[in-house]
């Protein structure tokens, strides 16, 4: 595992990344089509409202969009204790298929009471869960299970969509597909890489006849994303820790890209972690929690495509280190007063990095 701590440059206290955000501003629901939804263009001073459609447009031929190629599994599973009391298992991640120790999963768990390492629960479906005990380590945040079958079998059976808490409405056929990227192949997020939820056949149709390149990393998205920050101090933070990879094809397009004049354009905040976390500590690397906060030196990403996100929040945070907490602020007071709409199933905006040229 790596660890990078925040470099901030002054006193950034967590109330500077609040705002007022209307609660009908919240998208419950994705755009009818994929590419339908807006785009705030805030790559200069002044905000430009777009569409999606347009993105081709605004990239330049030899430009590298990168994309987080992991899938959403259906990490929610319910079920009951020997006592009776219902119990909810949010999969983080699979730890093993096969074997003497075949089928542990780390899992977080709400329930009223926990039970003790040892308890098999009765999941709904007619399988087991046994808790094995805490994880990492006995003072883990997370739960070790044993299931009574291979784990990706079972959500995929089993298993409801791990809609964001801020989504109201249980998961439906729907949300299974839209709450998925069109090149979605590696299993493992619990929450989707929503900047990239935009794109469908046409625009992707789009940017290859503008010259646009396309490659992919794989960061597997962790209910961690909606850890809320809970200190003042924003150094006091602890970040989750996420699996993700940079293939040998993905490093060699960047070095490419680089050569050649070309800006590398990370599709979403999960790519700007994992690019920049394989810069700082070597592409072998496969964990990360690097914190991202005003003051962060970019060595990779030169354009940012991303959702607008949560105040107070650590994506926050990372978007105002890339684009500089001033713009940020005001290009989110310009889409609420525009009524764009929030968070995953929200409109799209993009930003060039601080101090970059356009």
């Amino acid at each position: 595992m790596i660890s990078l701590l925040p470099n901030v440059p002054r006193a950034f206290t967590l109330g500077d990344f609040d705002f007022v955000l209307p609660l009908e501003l919240i998208a419950q629901h994705p755009a009818a089509e994929r590419s339908a939804s807006r785009l705030l263009d805030g790559r200069s001073a002044t905000a430009v409202d777009r569409r999606f459609t347009e993105l081709a447009s605004l990239l330049l031929p030899g430009d590298l969009l990168v994309f987080n190629d992991t899938k959403v599994v259906k990490a929610r599973l319910f079920g009951q204790k020997a006592s009776g009391g219902r119990l909810e298992l949010l999969i983080e991640r699979v730890l093993s298929l096969s074997g003497d120790a075949g089928h542990e999963v780390a899992a977080h768990m709400r329930v009223s009471k926990k039970p003790l390492p040892g308890a098999v629960m009765q999941m709904d479906g007619g399988f087991t869960a046994t808790l094995l005990g805490r994880w990492p380590n006995a003072d883990g945040p997370l739960y070790r299970f044993r299931l009574s079958d291979d784990p990706y079998a079972l959500m995929a059976q089993h298993g409801h969509v791990p809609l964001p808490p801020y989504i109201t409405h249980t998961d439906s056929a729907d949300d299974e597909q839209r709450y998925q990227t069109v090149f979605a192949k590696n299993p493992g997020a619990v929450a989707a890489p929503t900047a990239a939820l935009h794109f469908d056949d046409g625009v992707l149709t789009q940017l290859d006849a503008r010259g646009v390149q396309r490659a992919s990393v794989t960061l597997h998205v962790g209910a961690g994303t909606f850890q809320p920050v809970k200190t003042e101090n924003i150094l006091e933070h602890t970040m989750h820790f996420e699996r993700f990879e940079v293939p040998a094809a993905t490093q060699q397009a960047l070095a490419d890209c680089k050569a050649r004049g070309g800006r590398v354009v990370a599709v979403g905040t999960t790519t700007v972690r994992a690019l920049e976390s394989a810069a700082k500590f070597g592409p072998g690397c496969d964990d990360t929690n690097i914190f991202i906060t005003p003051g962060f030196e970019f060595a990779v990403v030169d354009l940012l495509l991303t959702n607008f996100h949560l105040p107070k929040s650590t994506l926050m945070m990372l978007v105002s280190a890339f684009a500089g907490y001033e713009h940020i602020m005001a290009l989110y007071a310009h889409a609420i007063a525009q009524r764009y709409r929030f968070f995953s199933y929200g409109d799209s905006m993009l930003l060039a990095r601080k101090g970059s040229a356009e």
